[in-house]
C-alpha cells in the first residue's frame, strides 16, 4: 500500500483567512484509494520553505500531492519550490501557454502577459491539462516516487484529481486496496470511561480504533486497511462487535445516524408524541430536531427567566396542550464556573429526572447540553 503526503500552500491558509478544504477532499480519495496517508501540512508562499517541504516529504512518502500557488502572480510560488526540490530550472512550454490563452478566450477574454509564468514548468515535470480553469497542474517522477501540483481552486483541483490523478495513480502503483473506517457513536459517558472500556482494541494495528471527542457525544472510529473492500468489511465487523459489547447502551448509532433521528425513530416505532419545553437553549434544541423531522409547533422555548423546579410543570401543562404522550423539559443554567442542565422526561408511566453539570468551554456548552438531553430521552424510551 503506496504512503501518501498532502502539503497545502498559502499564506493566506496559514493566517486563517481562508480554510484548507482541499486537504480534506483528497484524504477523503486517499483513503478511498488505499493510499496510506503519512503527513499533512500547510507551507505560507515562501519558495525556500515549500521546497524544503517537499524534500522531506519526498524522503518518506511514495505521493506527495501539493495544493495551490499555480496562479500567474509572483507570489505563487509552487512551480519555482518543485524545480528547487528537483535541482532544476523552470522551463517555458509552448502548448501550455496555447492552452491557457484558448481557455481564456473561451471565457472572452484576453490572457495577460503574467498568465505565461502558468506556461513555465519544472523541467523534467510532465504537464496535466486544467480543463476547468487556466493553470496547468504537473506532476514529476523520481526513483519510483511521484509529486503531483494541483491548482488550489477546489473545484479545478477536485476535477483534476478525479479525472486525472487518481487514474494516474492507479496506473503507476497498482492500487488494489481500500482503507474502510465505520464509526459508532456513544452518548450520556466520558472520553476517559470509553477509554477504559476499550483501551486494549485502541492497541490494534489493524484494524485500528480511535476516539474522537464532541460535545455530548463520543466516536469511537474503527479503520481496517485491507485488499479488498469484503475483506475490510469483515475485519471492521468483529472489532466492531467487541466495542458494543464493551461499550453497550452508551452506543447510540454508526456512521451517518445522529442522535435526533434515533431519538425521533424511537418515538415513531411506540407511535408517540413528544412535547418539548427548552430554556436557556435558545431554541437550539428545538431548531435541531426540527430539521431532523420533529413538529415544530411541538416545541416550546421559554423566553423569561425560569427556575429549575419550575420546568417540570411548563413541560406537564404544554403535553396537555400538545395532547402528547411525553414531554421533555429541559433547562439549561449558566454559572460562573460550570452549565447546570436539568431535564425531566414526564412518560405515560412516570416522571424520570436528572441533571448534569458541564465545565468545559463554555461556547461548547449549548452542544453539550443539547446532545446530553436527547440521549436522557433515548435511554429512557422502551
Amino acid at each position: 500500500m503506496p504512503v501518501g503526503e498532502i502539503i497545502a500552500i498559502g499564506t493566506e491558509l496559514l493566517l486563517g483567512e481562508v480554510q484548507d478544504t482541499n486537504t480534506v477532499y483528497i484524504a477523503r480519495r486517499f483513503r478511498d484509494a488505499g493510499i496510506d496517508l503519512y503527513r499533512t501540512m500547510i507551507v505560507g508562499d515562501n519558495v525556500d520553505r515549500i521546497a524544503q517541504a517537499i524534500r522531506e516529504a519526498l524522503s518518506r512518502s511514495d505521493i506527495i500531492i501539493t495544493t495551490g500557488g499555480l496562479g500567474p502572480t509572483i507570489d505563487d510560488p509552487t512551480r519555482l519550490a518543485v524545480a528547487h526540490a528537483f535541482g532544476t530550472e523552470l522551463e517555458f512550454r509552448p502548448e501550455l501557454w496555447d492552452q491557457i490563452q484558448t481557455r481564456f478566450q473561451r471565457f472572452h477574454r484576453q490572457a495577460t502577459e503574467n498568465n505565461r509564468r502558468q506556461a513555465y514548468i519544472p523541467s523534467g515535470a510532465t504537464p496535466i491539462e486544467n480543463e476547468v480553469g487556466t493553470a496547468p497542474a504537473f506532476y514529476i517522477q523520481n526513483n519510483h516516487r511521484i509529486i503531483i501540483s494541483l491548482p488550489g481552486v477546489p473545484r479545478e483541483m477536485e476535477h483534476i484529481l478525479h479525472h486525472k490523478v487518481l487514474p494516474l495513480l492507479n496506473e503507476q502503483f497498482n492500487l488494489k486496496g481500500i482503507i474502510k473506517a465505520y464509526v459508532l457513536h456513544a452518548a450520556g459517558v466520558g472520553e476517559s470511561q470509553v477509554d477504559e472500556w476499550i483501551g486494549e482494541l485502541e492497541t490494534q494495528s489493524n484494524p485500528t480504533v480511535g476516539l474522537s471527542c464532541k460535545p455530548g457525544q463520543i466516536d469511537i472510529r474503527v479503520t481496517a486497511k485491507a485488499s479488498s473492500e469484503q475483506e475490510a468489511d469483515e475485519m471492521i465487523a468483529g472489532t466492531v462487535t467487541k466495542v458494543r459489547n464493551l461499550v453497550g447502551v452508551a452506543i447510540f448509532g454508526s456512521n451517518q445516524e445522529t442522535l435526533e433521528l434515533v431519538v425521533l425513530d424511537r418515538l415513531r416505532l411506540q407511535n408517540w408524541r413528544l412535547s418539548l419545553t427548552e430554556y436557556g437553549f435558545d431554541g437550539a434544541m428545538v431548531e435541531k430536531l426540527s430539521k431532523a423531522g420533529f413538529p415544530a409547533e411541538l416545541g416550546h422555548t421559554i423566553p423569561h427567566d425560569c427556575q429549575p423546579e419550575e420546568l417540570q410543570y411548563k413541560a406537564q401543562s404544554f403535553r396537555e396542550e400538545d395532547k402528547a404522550e411525553i414531554a421533555l423539559a429541559a433547562g439549561l443554567f449558566s454559572g460562573p464556573d460550570q452549565q447546570d442542565l436539568y431535564l425531566y422526561l414526564i412518560t405515560p408511566d412516570s416522571i424520570v429526572e436528572t441533571n448534569r453539570s458541564y465545565g468545559g468551554p463554555p461556547k461548547s456548552g449549548g452542544m453539550w447540553a443539547v446532545n446530553t438531553a436527547l440521549d436522557f430521552v433515548r435511554r429512557n424510551i422502551p
